[in-house]
């Protein structure tokens, strides 16, 4: 029995089915079979357009490598700014307006930079030269420590190699022109600092003044239906950005003081030095501690052995203070941030820019960790 040929009906939903296939297939691939016929006959053409948009993006790269100052200005007076919020509104829930509550606080402000820059800032300065030509003696000198010669030999033996070696590099006359060269450059970026510093100034009392109506110009360009969400979540990490900031330099600043205080107490030399180098270190939280009781404690074995072992202990102990007492206090406000991620955010922060890198780098982190946990993870919970 032969097999009845398809009906009229048949052939025409198969027909429509093919066409159907071949509309939806053949935008695909149209784009590209334009792209591969205008590279065969117009290659000129082609290749123009392409050298115009790489001149162009290096024009753009050049340009936003030329006004880096500028940009890191900016961002500097904005963080810096996001740090001093907090106090203002803490004034004026006293009963301060925000006038009066912004020129108290940016008063005080100034008047610590000032009497950092006055006080602080040339002693330190001073003490590096001072340390710079002190240490190859003072490396040499450790051989004659009574501490170091009541160790084993076997461990004299290896540390005299390592500190001849040490002492031998210190000496080198490219490592002097290598220190010499870094202290030039260190003050030709005390002195641009200077100058920058007031264009940072002004940008920050702007942007403590009209924070509010910056907000809200922001939230103005969302839609009506995210808006109350986009404004709590501002304000939250706003708030995070200005407690990270606010807490991270007041922590920075109570260690300097108290590494100020263990060098004048115990007589260690270079107290302003250490003290500035104790804050920069510091501006990392965890580890940052930890990094410079290392670090203070080897610089205080080049003066004495006893003097060494009692900072030590004394800043080993403000450091559990700080630990579990202090930061917790400080710190109640902004968000959590993982031990892991805080070294990598410092890191990148440090490599990018610097000192201002590593103190940017954690509010940015606890930000994005915060857009995460808010938006991110919600919108894929709902995904089922």
């Amino acid at each position: 029995m032969t097999p009845s040929p398809p009906d009229d009906a048949d052939a025409a939903a198969s027909d429509a089915a093919g066409s159907e296939t071949t509309d939806v297939t053949a935008p695909v691939g149209r784009p590209v079979r334009r792209a591969i016929s205008a590279l065969v006959e117009r290659p000129l053409s082609v290749a123009f357009i392409a050298t115009l948009g790489v001149l162009g993006g290096l024009v753009l790269g050049s340009a936003i490598g030329s006004i880096t100052t500028i940009i890191a200005s900016i961002v500097l007076a904005l963080f810096v700014a996001l740090g001093l919020d907090p106090v203002v509104r803490l004034l004026e829930q006293r009963g301060l307006s925000r006038g009066a509550g912004m020129a108290i606080v940016f008063g005080v402000f100034v008047l610590l930079v000032v009497a950092v820059s006055v006080f602080v800032l040339p002693s330190a300065l001073a003490q590096v030269g001072q340390f710079v030509r002190a240490l190859p003696g003072a490396v040499a000198d450790l051989q004659q420590a009574d501490w170091f010669t009541a160790l084993p030999a076997d461990f004299q033996a290896a540390a005299t190699t390592m500190i001849d070696e040490v002492g031998a590099a210190l000496t080198a006359p490219e490592t002097l022109a290598l220190i010499g060269g870094g202290v030039l450059a260190a003050g030709v970026g005390i002195v641009s600092a200077v100058s920058a510093g007031f264009v940072v100034v002004a940008l920050t009392l702007y942007f403590l003044a009209a924070l509010s109506s910056m907000k809200q110009a922001l939230y103005a360009l969302a839609p009506a239906r995210n808006r109350p969400k986009l404004t709590e979540l501002t304000e939250r990490v706003t708030a995070s950005v200005g407690s990270s900031l606010l807490g991270a330099v007041t922590l920075s600043a109570l260690n300097a003081c108290v590494v100020l205080l263990l060098h004048l107490i115990i007589g260690l030399p270079y107290p302003a030095l250490m003290a500035m180098i104790a804050f920069v270190i510091t501006l990392v939280p965890i580890f940052g501690s930890v990094v410079f009781l290392v670090v203070g404690t080897l610089v205080a074995l080049l003066s004495d052995g006893t003097q060494a072992l009692i900072f030590g202990a004394s800043y080993l102990v403000y450091v559990q203070l700080e630990a579990y007492i202090i930061t917790p206090r400080v710190l109640n406000r902004a968000i959590s941030i993982p031990a892991a991620l805080v070294l990598i955010a410092a890191m990148i922060g440090g490599t990018l820019m610097g000192v201002l890198g590593v103190l940017v780098a954690l509010p940015v982190m606890a930000s994005i960790l915060l857009i995460l946990r808010e938006v991110v993870v919600p919108t894929q919970n709902l995904k089922v």
